[in-house]
């Protein structure tokens, strides 16, 4: 696994677009702080540049790098997590603008796979998440149902073998109200 970590690494560094296995669906990445790679995603996708994506990182110590005032109760919910959770931050920072949301919120998820994990350790940022398909359509969940359309744009795509998720559906969504409140938007 770790001559494919570096190589994804290496590719996301360099700006590239790949396909890979995430905890939850097949994912389209680029490294998360590249503004140009970033809206190559958007164009893969034709997805409206309006509409934030989620980034996923490593580890809940990298969240102070990126959001701004983490609300209390995050540091509470966090530990307790079983299963894949996107959780939405107010106040982003150290990120591309199109990849925040109008009111300055963002989604970031704890990656519990171990290649993903592994894969933001390598390259020292967050990575892009978004589902293996075109805006609108419905979100693949096995890589056999990922369209060529969608393959074909990629500069790299993983070996399945490195897919360990059992669920292949979206994460759970949770947005933060304030320290001590907040609501299920996705289940």
């Amino acid at each position: 696994m770790e001559e494919e970590i570096l190589r994804c690494a290496e590719m996301l560094l360099a700006g590239k677009v790949i396909l890979y296995p995430t905890d939850t669906v097949w994912g389209i990445g680029c490294d998360a702080t590249n503004e140009e790679a970033l809206m190559r995603i958007y164009s893969i996708k034709q997805r409206n540049e309006k509409k934030s994506m989620i980034i996923l990182l490593d580890s809940p110590e990298r969240l102070p790098m990126y959001v701004e005032n983490i609300p209390l109760i995050a540091w509470d919910l966090l530990p307790q997590v079983s299963r894949p959770t996107t959780f939405i931050y107010p106040t982003a920072k150290n990120l591309p603008k199109k990849l925040v949301h109008d009111d300055g919120t963002i989604a970031i998820r704890i990656a519990h796979n171990e290649f993903c994990r592994q894969l933001i350790r390598a390259l020292g940022r967050p990575i892009v998440s978004t589902s293996a398909n075109i805006a609108g359509q419905s979100t693949p969940p096995t890589f056999e149902q990922i369209s060529q359309d969608v393959i074909q744009q990629m500069d790299y795509v993983v070996p399945c073998e490195f897919a360990s998720s059992v669920d292949y559906k979206p994460s759970r969504l949770i947005k933060f109200l304030d320290d001590y409140n907040f609501t299920v938007l996705r289940d």
